[in-house]
């Protein structure tokens, strides 16, 4: 596919998704790409278990952004699932050899062009197949900064890996994506979606009401269980810092969306909503900052009253800034 040139993304589903759309003739950013799909997310997941402690989430599940970015776009996606390795191998084949390209998800450990220190059990990755070339198959990874190559047996061992969230062989790929766009309309219905997301579900683990969840979770953590302390601290800030891109990482590529937008539209009230979700994001780090520090410290008795309080404070800076993109959404 001679055409084809490979970006280097932030996050894997929404670097995949801005090549796709770009590829078929739309050109859009990865920042783009994630906040038109109303990626921007929270949930506090206790019933979900990831190395024994409760999924945190900072993002929308994965394919939320393929489908939602397509639907609102009114591209066509086509999506295929296999239950047979081979037929979803053909089938990968099939589409290279007509010239698509084909977007895929798989799991980060049977990747061998990821370093081994980078590798875990994760069945959610999204990569891109672009073309073959003897027994190896030409990728590109968003998180890579140049394009990979990878063994079939390899390929096909991550497409069709087991365990959580198993890809089963998934493919997809866009056709038909209109060139012109009502991007006002698109741009105030994900924003208006994504305050909802964040802020209009009435479930304690989702959204800013999770952000204070988890406040509560940490301010009643036992001083005198500082091993389970230490792993609970550190899974946080992992699930927020070190996991795709991460809480603080997501809440600077919405605000990215939202600066792009602004300038699209002429519209500097959305550049200082960039502003205020930038500093919110700044607050996420600052957080996890100080929980790191925390699990270093060896005093004997602990605060955690600390931290989440600061969770709290992001948790009033979140509604506030819902408060005023619901506002710019509905034109007041």
């Amino acid at each position: 596919m001679k055409d084809f040139q490979h970006r280097h993304g932030a996050h894997c589903e929404s670097g995949v998704m801005a090549s796709l759309v770009s590829h078929a003739g739309l050109p859009l950013s990865e920042p783009m790409a994630f906040g038109l799909s109303s990626a921007l997310a929270f949930a506090y997941l206790p019933i979900v278990k990831l190395g024994g402690m409760p999924l945190i989430a900072y993002r929308m599940p994965p394919k939320h952004i393929i489908r939602t970015l397509s639907k609102r776009l009114g591209a066509h996606l086509h999506i295929e699932r296999f239950r047979s390795e081979d037929k979803g191998r053909r089938a990968l084949d099939a589409a290279l050899d007509a010239g698509r390209l084909v977007g895929l998800q798989s799991s980060v450990f049977w990747l061998p062009y990821f370093p081994p220190e980078m590798r875990f059990h994760f069945n959610a990755h999204n990569l891109l197949a672009y073309g073959r070339e003897g027994d190896d198959y030409l990728l590109s990874d968003p998180v890579f900064e140049a394009p990979v190559r990878c063994a079939a047996a390899d390929l096909h061992k991550a497409r069709f890996a087991k365990g959580a969230l198993a890809a089963r062989g998934l493919l997809y790929w866009l056709e038909d994506v209109p060139v012109e766009q009502d991007w006002s309309r698109l741009v105030r219905q994900s924003v208006l979606s994504t305050t909802r997301i964040l802020d209009g579900m009435p479930l304690p683990w989702i959204g800013i009401r999770g952000i204070r969840h988890l406040a509560g979770q940490v301010r009643r953590l036992d001083p005198a269980q500082m091993k389970y302390n230490r792993l609970y601290l550190t899974h946080i800030v992992r699930m927020q810092e070190e996991i795709g891109t991460g809480g603080a990482g997501f809440r600077f590529m919405y605000a990215s969306f939202l600066q792009e937008s602004g300038a699209l539209l002429g519209d500097a009230r959305l550049g200082e909503l960039a502003v205020h979700l930038t500093a919110i994001g700044d607050d996420w780090r600052r957080f996890a900052s100080a929980s790191v520090r925390l699990c270093r410290d060896r005093q004997a008795r602990p605060e955690f009253a600390p931290l989440a309080e600061q969770l709290e404070g992001i948790a009033a800076q979140e509604r506030e800034l819902v408060r005023r993109l619901g506002a710019w959404a509905r034109g007041r």
